[in-house]
């Protein structure tokens, strides 16, 4: 795998945009990057703290004085750049953001990323998302490693493939197209390194091995074959029939046959952790940004005042390039003439406390085994609240409306007294528990915090806003109110609880413009690691 992977790099570093080689300090590590090396032996190496000057360029100050026009340094950024990025892992979203933004704008080559974080400490999505490549080195051996070169100059690949790795990334749980469009370069260039101009089955199931595979989320199942055969097609209507698979196509079932054999067990429990990258230091609400205290942010327009204070170093950085022409306009003033133009103001990020809202399912069809685990997830969250500056708060909803059974709150013993009564049965009235999560969310934010939403669901409300059961009501009610919370921006999560994953609970998740996590057969301690990991800020 690592050879098919590094031989495709090797092809075309643009076209798969980097990989990310996940291993801690060793002999297998050492080398695959000898052999990165070899490939691309102009590679710079950069980390998390190298000067963003260093890498994007920046303006020289002193030529720029000396010479009267704007000079700028170069940065190690650039179109043909491939670049190493050690402990990538703590690279924060901002950087993630513009690596990522070069990448899509051909304004850097590839990245290498070296991944050396534990389980819940992965490389950021928006960057890992256009790296075509995931490796992990855990329990590999430090081989040889044997590239080879493509035979044919291209390849190409039937529609029928492409639907098929279209279907494939759908089923194990990846959005987007980034990782399908991967996946199909991925197999044209498997096809070009055996001499074959056009790509077979062969190389459809190693593309999804290599790109595919890592990134999933949940473990691929053929849909339940219908108890009664279709109805034969109406042969006046409009609508157009399915035309026979060709012979280059892959059924659906030797497809996901051969993706099952090499899904590594307990897939949920490790992928789950690195779905989203961990959030690193104490604090893990919503970034607030201000003039006073927390990280440096970079400099913005404006005028000292109200507790503004200046950036004068970014202030006489604006200023240097106009200072001949003002000289010439000015010759008898200050040595450096400064206009109101090139006031810049100092700014800082820190992270308010979060607040997890707990929205749990609490009818007669789940109640026992939910509301257990929610118990559980919640007693464990709010043991690590304090470190995080989390609190945590639960809406049981059952029977005609919603109920906030736990205010929010990091009070552990408080907690549990409030938790110990709790029952469940009744109808399932999701859009009164949506509606008291969307007040609750809003009071929350209101006093500076930043809510997040967790629904435990399978999604099939079935009592309405005014008490009333039916199904159509309660769902118009419940889209209503999931994108009201969508609208105002609110994170949220959509567990979804049934033994099947429902499509009722992925719509609500689209709606909310949420993460969806289909876990049956979750207990306390893996709801609470799915809900720490899912859940903490980019």
């Amino acid at each position: 795998m690592i050879a098919d992977a590094l031989s495709l790099f090797a092809q075309s570093p643009q076209t798969f945009g980097g990989l990310v080689l996940r291993a801690r300090v060793g002999p297998a590590r050492d080398r695959v990057l000898q052999t990165i090396r070899q490939i691309f032996p102009h590679a710079r190496k950069i980390t998390p703290a190298t000067d963003d000057a260093a890498l994007f360029g920046a303006l020289d100050v002193v030529a720029t004085l000396a010479e009267g026009r704007e000079v700028r340094q170069p940065g190690l950024v650039s179109p043909s750049a491939i670049l190493i990025l050690s402990m990538a892992e703590r690279v924060d979203s901002a950087l993630s953001a513009r690596l990522a933004t070069a990448l899509d704008k051909g304004e850097l080559g590839a990245i290498i990323a070296l991944d050396e974080g534990e389980d819940d400490e992965t490389l950021h999505p928006a960057l890992s998302d256009r790296l075509a490549f995931h490796i992990d080195l855990d329990g590999s051996r430090a081989d040889t490693i044997k590239l080879r070169n493509s035979t044919v100059p291209t390849a190409s690949i039937s529609a029928e493939q492409l639907g098929d790795l279209t279907l494939l990334a759908a089923r194990l749980g990846i959005a987007g197209l980034r990782a399908p469009l991967q996946a199909v370069n991925a197999a044209r260039g498997l096809a070009r390194l055996v001499g074959q101009s056009e790509t077979t089955e062969a190389e459809i199931i190693r593309a999804a091995e290599l790109v595919l595979l890592p990134r999933a989320r949940q473990i691929p199942a053929m849909e339940e074959e219908q108890e009664q055969a279709p109805p034969p097609p109406d042969p006046d209507s409009d609508a157009e029939v399915e035309r026979p698979r060709t012979a280059d196509a892959i059924p659906d079932d030797i497809l996901l046959d051969a993706i099952k054999a090499q899904l590594p067990p307990e897939l949920l429990t490790r992928l789950t952790a690195r779905a989203h990258r961990g959030a690193k230091g104490a604090g893990a609400g919503a970034r607030k940004k201000g003039n006073r205290r927390g990280r440096p942010l970079p400099a913005r327009p404006g005028r000292p005042g109200q507790g503004d204070r200046l950036d004068l170093v970014a202030t006489l950085r604006m200023a240097a390039p106009w200072q001949t022409i003002r000289r010439e306009a000015q010759p008898h003033g200050p040595k450096v003439l400064i206009r109101p133009t090139d006031l810049r103001l100092r700014r800082f990020e820190e992270r308010s406390d979060r607040l997890l809202i707990f929205g749990v399912d609490a009818s007669a069809s789940t109640a026992m085994a939910r509301l257990a685990e929610a118990k559980g997830a919640v007693e464990q969250l709010l043991a690590e609240a304090y470190a995080r500056r989390d609190h945590v708060a639960l809406i049981a909803f059952r029977g005609e409306n919603a109920e906030l059974v736990l205010s929010p709150t990091r009070a552990l013993v408080a907690a549990k007294r409030s938790l110990q009564g709790l029952a469940g049965g009744g109808g399932t009235p999701l859009a009164s528990g949506l509606m008291l999560s969307a007040t609750l969310a809003g009071q929350s934010a209101s006093r500076g915090m930043s809510p997040t939403l967790i629904l435990l669901t399978d999604g099939k409300g079935n009592i309405s806003l005014s008490g009333e059961p039916g199904r159509a009501t309660a769902r118009e009610d419940s889209e209503n109110a999931a994108k009201e919370i969508a609208r105002a921006g609110w994170p949220a999560l959509v567990i979804d609880t049934a033994h099947r994953p429902q499509a009722s609970a992925r719509d609500l998740s689209i709606a909310l413009r949420a993460t969806y996590l289909p876990m049956p057969r979750a207990d306390a301690a893996r709801l609470t690691e799915a809900v720490t990991a899912a859940l903490r800020p980019t």
